[in-house]
């Protein structure tokens, strides 16, 4: 049977890029984000054979976990997890930053992430499976008072962690740290920088790459 991968933060930018990637590819993919409108729009697209879409809110670990059982539930298995859904804040820096953006934003890009790893490696354990994640150039430098980079900075530590943890049964782990990219994280379009099919390539790649070999990064920037 074809690869099942399960994509968060699937409706629009990185995560929806990487969905058509994956199926264009021959996977099937287990889609969760907030609106589910273009979840449904995402399944119209791909056919009910290739895809499931359920919309959840990943940080609240219930209903993430309602993600995971009705996406083994409709095809059995699961082969690879691409945590990627993130936020950032509009209130820079710490000492005017806004508490409860920090709270919406530490519960989306660190606990969904320990949640979506806690829910799936259990199945992905049975598979042999690759928990992929998004990091960022963010998370590999320093930023004057950035709490967003600080995310960051913990995905590519939880990610170096859990890949020691997934070698006990030959697990694959991958962080995808990208520079910035063109999506709709941002209020203004960037043309000149990355494009969400670039980050989605690099996803595949990783995922396609030989069984022995556990790209444990792939960091991507803009050529200017």
């Amino acid at each position: 049977m074809a690869k099942v991968l399960l994509i968060t933060g699937a409706s629009s930018g990185i995560g929806e890029a990487t969905a058509r990637k994956a199926v264009a590819d021959g996977l099937k993919v287990i889609l969760t984000a907030r609106r589910e409108k273009l979840l449904n729009k995402l399944i119209d697209e791909f056919g009910d054979d290739n895809a499931i879409g359920v919309a959840a809110d990943v940080s609240n670990y219930k209903e993430l976990e309602n993600v995971v059982q009705k996406g083994i539930d409709k095809f059995g298995q699961l082969d690879a997890v691409f945590a990627n859904a993130g936020t950032g804040v509009s209130s820079p820096g710490v000492e005017k930053g806004d508490p409860e953006e920090w709270d919406t934003m530490i519960g989306v890009n660190i606990n969904a992430l320990i949640y979506t790893a806690r829910l799936t490696l259990p199945h992905l354990r049975k598979s042999t499976g690759h928990f992929l994640m998004t990091g960022s150039a963010a998370g590999r430098i320093i930023l004057k008072g950035s709490v967003y980079g600080a995310t960051k900075w913990f995905v590519h530590g939880f990610a170096q962690n859990l890949a020691e943890e997934m070698k006990e049964w030959q697990g694959r782990c991958t962080t995808i740290a990208p520079g910035m990219v063109n999506t709709p994280f941002f209020d203004e379009p960037k043309p000149d920088k990355l494009d969400p099919d670039d980050v989605a390539d690099a996803v595949l790649y990783a995922i396609n790459a030989h069984p022995r070999n556990c790209v444990r990064e792939v960091f991507l920037m803009p050529a200017n």
